[in-house]
């Protein structure tokens, strides 16, 4: 679990592809892996990865074909910048919102507008995910977790103040990039009680509009 606030940027040293799969090396920048282990978690541009090895500069990751398939893997290259946050401690602050660090979709970076000190950028979410991001919610971008200013059906615009724009990669993105996108967690789960028709919850009664109203959901 994540919370989607950069801990450092890191650099890919390598990425090649091991029969299948792939593994990744990270340079891990300012990230303190003092308390990290073999088999830990690390968000890398919002995708949870494992912990394979640990050398003086960093850590490596495997990759599998499908987290390239559904993520901006496949577009990154010796040199890229990423985004890196450790799984968080269950002792530790909780400074962004409720981050699995699974890929929901691919985003695209539409438009990037100076907005006083703050960068507007307004990004396309895929039609499969868009549903699920609200304005003045939580969408999390390549790991950094943001507030939604507006939506106009499938586009959503983001601030960027200064700060996270040096302290992440967002600082570097342009028109045209694709972005790793995970929605709002809370969201999926409504829709399913929501939209659970026929079935029934443990008690045989079917959970729908009518049976949250009554239980103080309006």
């Amino acid at each position: 679990m994540f919370t989607g606030i950069i801990e450092a940027t890191g650099k890919l040293e390598s990425f090649q592809q091991v029969k299948k799969d792939w593994k990744l090396v990270v340079d891990s920048g300012k990230l303190n892996l003092a308390d990290v282990e073999i088999g830990d978690s690390i968000a890398v541009n919002g995708c949870c990865l494992t912990v394979t090895e640990l050398n003086q500069s960093g850590f490596s990751a495997d990759v599998s074909l499908e987290t390239i398939q559904c993520t901006t893997f496949s577009e990154l290259g010796v040199g890229s910048r990423v985004n890196l946050e450790k799984a968080m401690r269950a002792d530790s602050r909780f400074g962004g919102h409720i981050v699995s660090g699974h890929v929901d979709g691919i985003g695209k970076v539409v438009n990037l507008a100076p907005d006083g000190n703050s960068i507007k950028i307004t990004l396309s979410a895929p039609a499969t995910i868009a549903k699920y991001i609200a304005a003045k919610g939580s969408v999390c971008v390549d790991g950094t977790s943001l507030t939604v200013n507006e939506v106009n059906n499938n586009e959503f615009t983001i601030n960027i103040i200064p700060h996270t724009q040096v302290e992440t990669t967002i600082g570097d993105y342009a028109r045209g990039q694709s972005v790793n996108l995970e929605v709002d967690l809370i969201a999926r789960y409504l829709e399913r009680l929501i939209t659970s028709g026929a079935e029934t919850d443990s008690v045989g009664q079917a959970i729908d509009a009518e049976f949250l109203a009554r239980h103080g959901f309006n």
